[in-house]
């Protein structure tokens, strides 16, 4: 799933998809591809373990949350040096709350969307371009 992507099925092989992400400035700050970020380091336990979940280059992620704290003006992540019980990141009482808003008014869009196309497209069927 890419930023801010959803699909949501209509009727029969027709699916409604859109992307829903917020700006500030003309720059992303919060997207559920962001969000599924925050969330994939809280229930990893670590940033890097988060992107190897993810697949998704320790780099890109740490840029990306770097982009979001900027743009949101708060910290996101506590992270843990090393030591003898190793290193991690847990989410800021901030980060958890912006995941808590951001799935909350997703999932109202998700199903506004599905309604609102489904009921102007229900009598299309899409055919197989193959």
């Amino acid at each position: 799933m890419t930023e801010g992507d959803f699909r949501a099925t209509t009727s029969g092989d027709m699916e409604v998809r859109s992307k829903v992400w917020l700006e500030k400035s003309g720059k992303v700050a919060v997207s559920s591809w962001r969000v599924m970020l925050l969330e994939s380091v809280r229930d990893a336990g670590s940033l890097s373990a988060a992107c190897e979940k993810m697949n998704v280059p320790y780099r890109t992620a740490w840029y990306k949350l770097k982009e979001m704290e900027e743009e949101l003006g708060v910290k996101l992540l506590k992270t843990q040096s090393g030591g003898a019980a190793g290193g991690g990141s847990s989410l800021t009482r901030e980060a958890d709350e912006i995941v808590e808003r951001f799935r909350r008014a997703y999932e109202g869009i998700e199903a506004l969307v599905a309604e609102r196309f489904g009921a102007e497209f229900a009598d299309l069927e899409l055919k197989d371009a193959s």
